[in-house]
């Protein structure tokens, strides 16, 4: 069974997400390892949403209830979260409802800008340390490939595709109206990775060109020789000149002492964890733009998902379930085909036949197989999958085994 426990934008508070986000590596790793009915597991942690994706052993006495609530026991330790605001923060999505609701988050159509193009390699990337972990497991991996190829087809098929949104160029939407001309500003970048790189292509496309980095980490050089940048070694000393400062980075905390009061900056923190102590926004003159801020005024009006978008993404949903529905009668079909080859090439053996025959066996197995799987498939996105395995027990004498079936989306 399939189990997502989801925290985002719109139920949970940013210290919710950010506790999460911090505590994401142990509770993965806890989930699999310690959580006896937890097969595998995908946490999916960005700046503004937090999801655990789960693959549940069946059966499982009270189904989606008790594990929700043993995962968010588990989450809540690990990150250090009490159990009943947990409980409150996230919304649980079990079975197909799993699928949807993953296949409209890689497409974008879940986040603050609507469509915004950063998600889905946020997603692919949350499946790479999953593999690296080896927390994942087959379904979660078919269910989130299905899903990366969903949120591609979306972005080339629909109106979403040029749009080129993300969290980054809404908060420049929104920072436009203080900063009178771009090109005129003196912009600090905090940050060398990913997100500060998409921050610097965002800022040049709203012409800006006095852009200076800082890196905590000490990588401001590199970073800056390779973009045009001028690279700073004090933060202080850049803070100090700066009009638009842009925090991006894991590892920075800004303090109040950092600017000094009275005089007019902008100051914008893309990070989460935060990268600014909100003390700094009652400095005199300062005026901070954080995730909060951005999440409460972001004018979602514009970014309405295309209704061909949610269609696309509702047909591909549809078809992954099918698919995971049609598979306990398709391998069925094939164990009764395996048992009547094996038999027919021993007796082949045994009459002298060699590896030709054989390899010719095989072959029109497979042959044979490929039609009813397909029809059966089809049959499953069609809803009348039970048609099939009725026509494959009359037929072939096949019992197709049903798991428990159900759909539910709720608050947890």
């Amino acid at each position: 069974m399939l189990l997502c426990l989801s925290a985002n934008h719109r139920n949970a508070s940013l210290d919710v997400l950010e506790a999460l986000s911090l505590g994401a590596p142990r509770a993965t790793r806890t989930l699999v390892g310690e959580v006896p009915f937890v097969a595998g597991a995908v946490v999916l942690a960005t700046c503004n949403r937090f999801e655990a994706y789960l693959d549940i052993d069946e059966p499982l006495t009270g189904g989606a209830a008790v594990a929700a609530a043993s995962v968010i026991e588990t989450m809540a330790a690990a990150s250090g979260v009490a159990v009943d605001e947990l409980r409150t923060s996230v919304q649980v999505h079990d079975r197909d409802a799993v699928i949807s609701h993953l296949f409209a988050v890689t497409s974008g159509l879940e986040s603050i800008a609507i469509g915004e193009d950063e998600i889905s390699g946020q997603v692919r990337r949350a499946l790479d340390g999953a593999r690296a972990d080896r927390t994942t497991s087959s379904d979660l991996e078919r269910l989130f490939q299905r899903a990366l190829r969903t949120g591609r087809g979306v972005r080339h098929r629909t109106a979403l595709g040029g749009a080129h949104r993300s969290l980054v160029r809404l908060a420049l939407e929104l920072a436009s109206s203080r900063v009178a001309d771009w090109t005129r500003a003196r912009v600090l970048v905090v940050g060398t990775g990913r997100y500060a790189a998409r921050t610097v292509e965002s800022l040049r496309a709203r012409g800006a060109e006095h852009l200076h980095v800082y890196s905590p980490s000490g990588r401001a050089a590199a970073f800056a020789a390779s973009r045009g940048l001028i690279a700073e070694s004090s933060f202080a000393d850049a803070a100090a000149v700066a009009d638009v400062v842009i925090t991006c980075t894991t590892d920075a905390v800004v303090h109040a002492d950092a600017f000094r009061p009275g005089r007019r900056v902008l100051l914008i923190d893309l990070g989460l964890p935060r990268n600014v102590d909100p003390e700094v926004g009652a400095v005199a003159g300062v005026e901070l733009l954080d995730l909060e801020t951005i999440k409460l005024h972001a004018p979602l009006d514009e970014f309405d998902a295309h209704a061909h978008a949610r269609a696309l993404v509702g047909d591909a949903a549809s078809e992954h379930a099918a698919d995971v529905a049609a598979g306990p009668a398709i391998t069925a079909l094939r164990r009764q085909t395996q048992s009547v080859l094996e038999a027919e090439v021993a007796r082949a053996r045994a009459r002298g036949a060699g590896d030709e025959t054989e390899a010719a066996l095989r072959h029109l197995a497979g042959v044979l197989l490929h039609g009813p799987s397909v029809r059966v498939r089809d049959l499953a996105v069609r809803g009348r999958l039970a048609e099939a395995e009725h026509a494959l027990r009359i037929l072939h004498g096949v019992e197709v085994p049903h798991p428990q079936a159900g759909t539910a989306s709720h608050s947890a």
